[in-house]
């Protein structure tokens, strides 16, 4: 039986893999070893490991609240123990988290074949772009959610055939699971929806110096001049800033009973909540990847998420006050709604995370370790 080691650190990385997760632990033909990292293990995030609902092998404190490079070092030892341990046969890892990066060195340091899941994107406004490609490079079975990104993963000297296409999970996660009501919703989030809604998430643009404080008040300046809307705020990840914005959410919601905050809704109540909104505004990828299969609009502010392919439903903008009222404009005129219709999701193909599970089983995973860089041909 081959083992499959797959690692989450995240409240969102696991939304994105718990229905692939959940496919592994019951295949007759692998073993699942999860390992529970980051966040998950942090109350100041939401100690969302409690939410995980497939059986934990371990449970692995790299010190998350401390400075990345500290958190980084942490992990590399610790993973480099937990993987001699383990023995697996491939360590499965999604995207491009800092800390995810330190797991990948532990693994080649252990001779580990590494399937990384989302590489090729491009976010030119975080260092989350230098860490994804460098872990592509580090691994050597790659899946990727559309043509752009296989084209670049080989461009980076992958071979084609270790490039699979399968579309994306955070796609195929809306089509198979059973959406909460309205009603069940609102109960479980104790909040109540209004006649227009926004869903919001702003994360620290980590290529920028010190800009979360002056960015987050920006936004929700803006989100102040809004009339008769209810807003749900998600709050930030662990990039450095994150307090800051933590922190002016926590006030903005104690002073305007249109809004909520939470640190972590789930994965389910989260998609449950794009049925109800009207846009999702902020820079998170959800907006990007998750919303256009909603047929509802995205409001993306800077630079975070630039580079990635993208839906007609997605309006880039400044983070500045009137260029944000501006796009919120945008998104309730009559032309845009009329476009949302018709919106196609770039992202979206047939059983994704079944195309990963057959690609890990057929896959002899001794062979992977030694590869040659792929050359393009130069015309």
């Amino acid at each position: 039986m081959k083992k499959i080691c797959v690692v989450t650190s995240s409240r969102a990385e696991y939304g994105i893999m718990s229905n692939l997760i959940n496919k592994i632990s019951l295949d007759s033909e692998l073993e699942l070893q999860l390992i529970v990292t980051g966040t998950h293990l942090s109350k100041k995030f939401g100690y969302t490991c409690s939410e995980i609902t497939s059986p934990i092998t371990k449970k692995i404190d790299i010190e998350i609240e401390q400075k990345p490079v500290r958190a980084m070092s942490v992990a590399a030892e610790k993973f480099y123990d937990a993987f001699c341990e383990l023995k697996p046969d491939v360590l499965l890892i999604l995207g491009d988290r800092y800390e995810i990066m330190a797991v990948a060195v532990a693994a080649i340091l252990n001779n580990l074949p590494i399937a990384h899941i989302c590489g090729g994107e491009s976010t030119e406004g975080a260092i989350d772009e230098a860490v994804r490609h460098s872990v592509t490079k580090m691994s050597h079975l790659h899946f990727v959610s559309c043509e752009e990104y296989r084209n670049r993963v080989i461009q980076l000297g992958e071979n084609p055939d270790r490039v699979f296409n399968v579309g994306s999970l955070n796609v195929e996660n809306i089509e198979k699971v059973r959406l909460l009501s309205k009603k069940e919703l609102e109960e479980r989030l104790k909040f109540e929806f209004g006649r227009k809604n926004l869903l919001v998430t702003f994360h620290p643009v980590t290529l920028e110096d010190d800009t979360a404080f002056r960015q987050t008040r920006e936004l929700l300046s803006a989100l102040s001049e809004l009339e008769d809307t209810k807003i749900i705020f998600t709050k930030p990840n662990s990039d450095e800033g994150n307090d800051e914005i933590f922190r002016l959410i926590d006030d903005y919601v104690l002073s305007h009973g249109n809004a909520v905050a939470f640190t972590s809704m789930g994965m389910l109540s989260y998609l449950s909540a794009l049925q109800f909104v009207d846009a999702v505004a902020g820079n998170s990828s959800s907006g990007i990847i998750e919303a256009p299969s909603f047929k509802i609009g995205t409001i993306n502010i800077g630079d975070r998420q630039r580079g990635r392919v993208r839906a007609e439903s997605v309006t880039d903008c400044e983070c500045r006050k009137k260029d944000i009222l501006e796009a919120v404009k945008k998104m309730y005129s009559p032309e845009f709604r009329e476009m949302l219709k018709n919106v196609v999701n770039v992202y979206s193909q047939n059983n994704t995370s079944d195309r990963i599970i057959n690609v890990l089983k057929i896959v002899d995973a001794k062979k992977l370790l030694k590869k040659k860089f792929y050359n393009l041909e130069i015309k």
